[in-house]
């Protein structure tokens, strides 16, 4: 390994002492007889001063350098009120290790607006920029995070196929792919092969994984390829467990984020708000009454929240000091979610988390009788023959039990506050953009 030193581990403390940094070119500052070099590396920036004075071929060798450029630099390390973080560098040795082309596509150093679009189509240099390495740092901490809650509740980490016979919702969202010889299909979703697991005795499972859709969307919140977080848990009462599970492991992550990823929030500058009451519990009619009589605001789809619905009442919730609730009670739902519970006064036993005004996760309490599953797969027109050995683990025995999944990538939007989901991935995939 090169010997270097990250840009944060350097401190006025340290001054007289010799380092070596390695790194991008960040920023060159040409004042006649000095020359200022901002190295940029994954923890920040740290600046070394060139003098000619000190030492005329260094500083000649400094004055060739290119933003981008990468390079190692040794020297003594300076206390100094006027420099970026107190501190920098009085340069002894300076190797350049890749020359960048010159000019570079887009501005890395400096805050100059350009559209998504442009970003996306330069990402190579774009990913460069300080605060989307600090979004993605963000977001493993926060997956970190999330894990780790799992683990410590005894929950077994699995892996299930990308690659299945049918979707586990069926419908035109699927991707066809051909696989020897058969078409087959890219998985929207885990679901099945969780139950399928519970009904094998695991009880309790989590899983990071991927999904995709293929809708034709043009939106701000969706993308073809999903980072999904997936949780099953059986012998529960009702889905109000699940949602007990999800609201502490959610907490739990974001007080690890807000405590352990300060400097990914200052650089991002998000002031993180987490919630420490109990998450909202209400009915699907309750939302749909709140938005009528709030904001004179009523979905088109009676079954559904709209987008601009999830919105207003995050805005309605976040007022009264939660940025995140649960809508309870979706009505005519897919074949595995449990439905007409005698003495349910809700359609369903799913449920919706919404987070600062978007949906992150669907879930609830699974159907567990074969009978009334192979009932609601007649009605709603999936052929049971397709779902053989889905049906199977039903018929051997198996506990009452609930999930959910969780949208990594719109987790990561709202947390971070960015306005696209496609700047909490790195390489989107959407109807347009299979590249890079």
């Amino acid at each position: 390994m090169i010997d270097r030193t990250y840009s944060d581990e350097i401190s006025a403390e340290q001054d007289g002492e010799t380092v070596s940094i390695a790194g991008h070119v960040h920023e060159i500052r040409d004042l006649g007889g000095l020359t200022f070099i901002i190295v940029r590396d994954r923890e920040g920036q740290i600046q070394a001063v060139f003098k000619e004075e000190n030492d005329e071929a260094l500083f000649e060798a400094a004055q060739d350098l290119h933003k981008e450029d990468v390079v190692q630099i040794t020297g003594r390390v300076k206390a100094s009120d006027q420099a970026p973080g107190g501190v920098e560098l009085a340069p002894t040795e300076l190797e350049v290790i890749s020359e960048s082309d010159t000019p570079l596509p887009m501005e890395v150093a400096k805050d100059i607006e350009s559209d998504l679009s442009t970003r996306l189509d330069n990402r190579a240099i774009d990913l460069r920029k300080p605060e989307n390495y600090a979004v993605f740092s963000l977001r493993s901490k926060l997956m970190s995070a999330m894990e780790e809650w799992f683990d410590d509740e005894g929950y077994v980490d699995v892996d299930t196929p990308l690659i299945s016979q049918e979707g586990a919702e069926g419908g035109a969202e699927l991707f066809p792919v051909v696989y020897y010889g058969d078409e087959v299909f890219l998985s929207q979703s885990p679901q099945l092969y969780k139950q399928m697991l519970m009904a094998a005795g695991f009880d309790k499972i989590y899983e990071t994984g991927t999904a995709f859709r293929a809708e034709a969307f043009a939106t701000s919140r969706h993308v073809s390829e999903i980072a999904m977080f997936d949780v099953e848990l059986a012998y529960i009462e009702d889905h109000h467990d699940v949602m007990d599970v999800q609201e502490q492991s959610l907490r739990y992550a974001l007080e690890q984020v807000a405590e352990n990823a300060q400097d990914e929030l200052d650089v991002l500058d998000v002031d993180l708000d987490v919630p420490t009451e109990e998450f909202p519990r209400i009915t699907f009619e309750e939302a749909r009454d709140i938005l009528a009589t709030e904001f004179d605001h009523v979905p088109d789809d009676s079954d559904d929240l709209d987008t601009k619905g999830e919105k207003l009442l995050g805005e309605y919730f976040e007022e009264q000091g939660h940025p995140a609730f649960f809508v309870v009670g979706y009505p005519n739902e897919k074949f595995y979610y449990r439905q007409d519970v005698s003495g349910d006064d809700i359609a369903s036993r799913k449920f919706d988390l919404i987070y600062k005004g978007q949906e992150l996760s669907s879930g609830g309490q699974r159907e567990h009788d074969i009978e009334t599953m192979e009932q609601m797969m007649d009605e709603q027109g999936a052929d049971p023959e397709n779902f053989e050995f889905y049906l199977e683990a039903f018929r051997f025995g198996i506990p009452p039990h609930g999930g959910y999944g969780l949208g990594i990538d719109r987790l990561v939007q709202k947390v971070a506050d960015l306005e696209n989901i496609k700047e909490a991935i790195l390489f989107p995939r959407d109807p347009d953009r299979v590249t890079p």
